[in-house]
């Protein structure tokens, strides 16, 4: 090792400028650890109530409007509930579910007939992430699509993420008292 060299470069203009550089890199990497540490944790939502089962193709358009073609999606309300239950579970009465507090989350298939059923939800900074089991098959959806639903609580439910896009979950309504 010289250690004239090294003298030279600690005296240089350049050593100057490395160090500034190093500073400047410093003051600009430093603050991601911040902001990450400023995102919630993630909690484990309940699955109060899970069904798992076959969904007709030709029935899909009673699904919620704009969640018709999504692999992921919820029912907010005991109509669009109903709705997709007398098709999913033909001849079984439609399990009750309090709306007020709760909602009903989906997946399904979308390229491939495959078993599904959901696991699990995540809850991060009001955005839902539905965990959810398939099995692995290359059959072709023809008829039916595999579909699973869960209830979980409502409260801080924002969003649903569907892959790269998010679906925003509606505000219950509160039941107006009547004088």
């Amino acid at each position: 090792m010289n250690l004239n060299r090294l003298e030279i470069m600690r005296l240089s203009p350049r050593a100057d400028l490395w160090k500034l550089g190093s500073i400047a890199v410093v003051l600009a990497v430093s603050p991601l650890p911040a902001r990450s540490a400023e995102k919630t944790r993630s909690k484990e939502l309940p699955l109060v109530q899970t069904w798992s089962g076959d969904f007709p193709v030709a029935e899909l358009q009673r699904l919620p409007q704009g969640q018709q073609k999504s692999r992921t999606g919820y029912l907010g309300d005991a109509s669009a509930f109903a709705a997709v239950w007398q098709v999913f579970q033909p001849g079984v009465k439609t399990p009750e579910v309090d709306f007020d507090k709760n909602l009903v989350v989906f997946t399904r298939n979308v390229e491939f007939y495959n078993g599904t059923r959901i696991v699990g939800a995540k809850l991060a900074d009001g955005v839902v992430d539905i965990l959810a089991l398939e099995t692995m098959t290359s059959l072709p959806i023809e008829d039916k699509v595999a579909m699973a639903l869960a209830v979980i609580p409502r409260a801080g439910v924002k969003y649903i993420q569907s892959g790269h896009e998010r679906i925003p979950v509606i505000a219950k309504r509160l039941k107006q008292k009547s004088n």
